[in-house]
């Protein structure tokens, strides 16, 4: 597996990894965490994540202009780095969301996700630009894709072990004060605590016996006063242990931030190769190739608007699928951002499983081309979604709202068990390593050379497109019976495989890869 890589290629994807530590746990708890810190409305919440993840995929572009445009591919890895990690550290600052100071504290917040965003934009796109540039030595030429792959799995480590150190953190600091978690507390309380919601009579009984739950004694001959205290103070020690997630990942950043600096000399400069392939092409070879040109680019659009339905069923892992875990699945003391780790864990045990399939299908000369398996990928993804859509249907849940507001032991009863949420991501991540990294692939064999850039930066703006769809799951997830929800991300999944597979012989004509 690592036979005949460039020496360059471990230090990269270590570099790699504490930009994951933070996304992922940011994937795990951002959305919970708006609601918990400010009692957001999930759709509001969502709103946010979309755009977020969104901005780091849209600065991506940025990113890479300002490398090109300075030919400093390495320093500007380093402001990345640098600018992610004060995002964090403003994030890790626990300070208290009460109706005075919401509406300037939900700004910083953001500000906060702005900087990570920025930050990741400059960072991510250049060092997959130079890891690139580690393969541009004919003597390694041949090992491009696997030495990807193996990127793709180093960088997952950090996801893996993230999902566990916001929900480790925060029980932690809610033991500290003799308290215990519950997801469902945050909410009743911001219920209770707010002037604008009339709060029923099953959501206050629920808020009296949640209470007891994790320690303290409300009754209905509580007084307000008293019962506005325990609300303030749970809310206050419940988001303080998240807050600690977020100095994890400035350690984390940190440590990315040495690697790389202590590794950047052995690390090729892409400028270098800017400033050679521009001698390659004269205007009148450019001329001559717009036909081809034309006929690439067309190809990529028509791949994009497929990765662009993907992106937007496949990241709801952070949001109606977070959402999910945290309320109809019986987890008991596993927290729901813990289940955020299953994707990563796949992608490191499949990955070389799927490495020794595709090799060989290869060795028996049945080689799947790449907009073949980019559409068995939607297949896949579709599959996924299809068994969520039976097993809710089967279970007759309602929305998410409506099931939040019954009685705590029906709740209980109802919810199904975590299998469930193992075989989901399952597939959606046998799913993602047909698409993702063989997307990228795909990306580099259509591009024209002088538009590799720029082309990368679009695969990058299709993410972006599809993360800025996120919020729809929640919606619809919240407003019906949630297998509706499931039925969608279906159907967009089947049509979009639908499509690729009604485009594989001209893609296969224009990558000039194998038919059959």
């Amino acid at each position: 597996m690592f036979k005949n890589q460039p020496k360059g290629l471990i230090p990269a994807a270590l570099s790699n990894m504490g930009e994951r530590f933070g996304y992922y746990i940011m994937n795990a708890v951002l959305v919970l965490f708006l609601c918990s810190k400010f009692g957001l409305k999930e759709e509001t919440s969502t709103m946010v994540y979309s755009f977020f993840y969104a901005g780091i995929y849209i600065l991506s572009l940025v990113g890479g202009l300002i490398a090109d445009r300075t030919q400093n591919y390495k320093g500007t890895i380093i402001s990345g780095l640098c600018v992610m990690t004060l995002g964090y550290i403003v994030l890790a600052i626990p300070i208290f969301a009460t109706a005075e100071n919401t509406a300037w504290l939900l700004t910083l917040t953001c500000s906060a996700l702005f900087l990570i965003a920025f930050g990741n934009g400059l960072f991510k796109g250049n060092l997959q630009a130079i890891v690139g540039q580690l393969y541009d030595n004919p003597k390694y030429a041949a090992q491009r894709d696997s030495g990807f792959q193996i990127f793709y799995v180093f960088i997952n480590i950090g996801g893996l072990i993230a999902p566990f150190v916001a929900p480790m953190l925060r029980s932690w600091w809610l033991d500290v004060h003799n308290l215990v978690y519950n997801s469902d507390l945050p909410a009743l309380c911001h219920q209770y605590l707010s002037v604008t919601d009339n709060m029923g009579m099953e959501n206050i009984n629920n808020l009296y016996a949640l209470a007891s739950q994790v320690g303290h004694n409300l009754s209905a001959s509580s007084s307000s006063a008293e019962i506005s205290a325990f609300c303030s103070e749970y809310l206050k020690i419940f988001n303080e242990g998240i807050h600690y997630s977020f100095i994890a990942s400035v350690a984390a950043m940190l440590i990315s931030l040495c690697i790389f600096l202590f590794t950047k000399k052995g690390l090729p400069t892409p400028a270098k190769k800017v400033a050679a392939e521009t001698v390659k092409y004269s205007a009148e070879e450019k001329k001559a190739m717009a036909k081809e040109i034309r006929q690439r680019m067309g190809a990529l659009f028509a791949v994009l608007g497929v990765a662009i339905f993907f992106w937007f069923s496949f990241h709801q892992n952070g949001t109606s699928l977070s959402l999910f875990a945290r309320d109809f699945v019986k987890t008991d003391s596993i927290a729901p951002e813990i289940w955020q780790a299953l994707n990563p864990l796949f992608v490191i045990l499949l990955t070389p499983v799927i490495m020794w399939y595709f090799a060989a299908l290869a060795r028996k000369g049945k080689v799947i081309s790449t907009p073949k398996k980019i559409a068995i990928g939607m297949g896949l993804a579709a599959v996924a979604y299809i068994f969520l859509t039976v097993v809710c249907a089967i279970d007759v849940f309602p929305s998410g709202e409506a099931f939040r507001n019954m009685p705590i032991a029906e709740r209980e009863a109802a919810k199904t068990g975590p299998w469930v949420l193992i075989l989901l991501y399952f597939f959606l991540t046998v799913a993602e390593l047909f698409i993702s990294p063989l997307g990228l692939s795909f990306v580099s064999k259509v591009a024209p050379k002088h538009l590799q850039g720029l082309c990368q930066g679009l695969w990058l703006g299709a993410t972006a497109v599809g993360n800025l769809l996120l919020w729809i799951g929640p919606l619809i997830y919240n407003a019906c019976p949630i297998w509706q929800a499931w039925v969608v991300f279906a159907a967009v999944c089947f049509i979009s495989m639908g499509a690729m597979l009604a485009m594989v012989n001209w893609l296969e004509r224009v990558t000039d890869e194998p038919q059959g």
